[in-house]
């Protein structure tokens, strides 16, 4: 693997596809889904996997992780788990006879919230307030969270014994929501004649660094967005409140949310603007999560409906 290398050195597009191809080699066979989760970290959002167990959610976070540079923490969400545990707080020292606030693993660039939905609201809430502020506050002082902080949350959407589903509120804090599903019959051959992936893993080096992520947020951030494209955005979103498909239509923030995921994605193909084709391209991830269809069709496949329904620009 190369060694690091900031965005000024190496073009966008290359290094995007250096990157790509990188988590490629751990997480096999899920383009797409690599694709959209380097996506939503290049747009400023959150991620959110819902999936069986075993199937590369802790692969796929610690191989974006690792590949662009970053720290990553795990935290397992139980029903125990306190704000205080996530966050941090004050300790006595005996030596210096004061308290000294502690960070808790929410102060890192990657952090894996792993079977979120196990833990209590009151601890969903102080994890999710703090991926909206990018802050955390505790002990009447406000700290900073690092410039780059993404969280991956996961949660098993099957099993409900012993859960606390995420509100409606909650689940709109992530970007996007992703499946990776079952592996192809070709990967998973791999998989079983190869052995586990965390040896691929260990092996990687980074390709980018923590200054050269924000530096590539900025830009994707930066990108064209023509008024003629905002409308078309705008139509997605009437489409969603007035075809009768879903109980509540996307909000302006769900809006905002596909122009900056659609942005990121324009990004990484190596253009400085966006067409609709990259809107449509992340409609799923980014709107499904936030919709509630009105009868038992899948919001991904309303959403389809949804697209044929608005004029091209």
């Amino acid at each position: 693997m190369n060694a690091p290398q900031t965005s000024e050195r190496l073009p966008a597009p290359r290094q995007l596809a250096d990157i790509q191809a990188a988590i490629g080699e751990c997480l096999l066979d899920k383009p797409r889904e690599i694709r959209l989760a380097l996506a939503c970290i290049l747009a400023g959002g959150h991620l959110l996997i819902e999936d069986l167990p075993g199937l590369g959610k802790t692969l796929l976070a610690q191989a974006l992780a690792r590949t662009l540079g970053l720290e990553f923490t795990r935290v397992q969400f139980t029903s125990d788990l306190l704000p205080g545990d996530l966050l941090g707080g004050a300790v006595f020292e005996r030596d210096s006879g004061s308290f000294r606030f502690h960070p808790g693993p929410v102060f890192t660039e990657v952090l894996l919230a792993d079977e979120i939905n196990r833990a209590s609201p009151k601890t969903q809430s102080a994890l999710l307030e703090a991926m909206e502020e990018r802050q955390v506050s505790a002990d009447g002082h406000t700290r900073a969270l690092p410039a780059v902080f993404f969280v991956i949350a996961t949660q098993n959407p099957f099993d409900q014994q012993g859960v606390f589903p995420l509100p409606e509120a909650q689940l709109d804090r992530f970007l996007m929501r992703l499946s990776l599903g079952y592996p192809t019959a070709a990967a998973e051959l791999a998989l079983l004649a190869g052995g586990d992936r965390r040896a691929v893993l260990a092996a990687q080096a980074p390709q980018v660094d923590a200054e050269a992520v924000g530096a590539l947020q900025r830009t994707a951030g930066a990108l064209k967005v023509s008024p003629a494209l905002i409308a078309y955005v705008r139509a997605l979103l009437e489409e969603t409140r007035s075809a009768g498909l879903f109980r509540h239509g996307l909000s302006p923030r769900a809006g905002q949310a596909l122009v900056a995921a659609a942005r990121a994605w324009a990004l990484i193909d190596g253009r400085d603007y966006v067409v609709p084709s990259d809107v449509q391209a992340v409609l799923p991830a980014v709107a499904a999560h936030r919709l509630q269809p009105l009868g038992t069709e899948p919001a991904t496949a309303l959403l389809e409906r949804v697209v044929a329904g608005v004029a091209l620009p």
